[in-house]
């Protein structure tokens, strides 16, 4: 085996160790809370030793900032390929935003856990990661903002839409949405879910009626 071979074997391994942790903390700190959480049983949950947490991340509080990190991360790149996809159809604009309601609902459906803490984080504001939320929550918003804005000079949207706040109401509305289904209407499936969702956004961002 040469060196790159090594080394990429290194890489792999540890990112497949610090996926096993993120996993372990989001699912304690969902069910205790944060500060109830210790190291030892995210190590023992992860199946890991306490020391392999420390050679991942210098403590708890690094470990939850790069989880919210990590899962904002994978949440940014599910509606960016959602939207990307949808032009490469052929798509509009408002596809596009339906597309990414749905790449929402089912990243939501998928990890459940991590979405109830990264709202819960939302509110606080004494957290130590919350300047990292704040710029990885712009991140996420900022896909739709970009499809909003190309909507309104391509004249499919109004030129009055207020882009920033219009981004940060879908955003908003597909995590509350979810979680409300998950938590009172776990009957429904996902796709009457974006039904409802879609034919909100029809009528209300995109103008039609139908």
């Amino acid at each position: 085996m040469d060196s790159s071979s090594a080394t990429a074997g290194v890489s792999t391994r540890r990112e497949a160790t610090r996926q096993k942790l993120y996993e372990a903390a989001v699912t304690l700190i969902a069910e205790q809370g944060f500060s109830a959480t210790t190291v030892d049983e995210i190590a023992e949950r992860a199946g890991v030793a306490k020391g392999t947490v420390y050679y991942n991340f210098a403590s708890k509080s690094v470990l939850f900032e790069e989880l919210l990190r990590h899962g904002v991360g994978l949440l940014t790149a599910s509606l960016r390929e959602a939207a990307e996809a949808t032009a490469r159809a052929g798509g509009g604009k408002v596809d596009a935003l339906d597309a990414m309601i749905r790449a929402g609902l089912v990243f939501i459906d998928r990890y459940p856990a991590f979405t109830q803490l990264y709202v819960a984080e939302l509110w606080r504001t004494n957290r130590a990661w919350q300047s990292t939320l704040m710029v990885v929550r712009q991140e996420a918003v900022a896909v739709v903002e970009g499809v909003l804005r190309e909507g309104v000079e391509s004249g499919e949207f109004s030129e009055e839409i207020d882009v920033p706040l219009t981004a940060s109401a879908l955003v908003g509305m597909v995590l509350v949405a979810a979680l409300d289904w998950q938590s009172f209407q776990p009957e429904r499936s996902l796709d009457d879910v974006h039904a409802a969702l879609s034919r909100l956004l029809q009528g209300r961002v995109s103008g039609r009626s139908g």
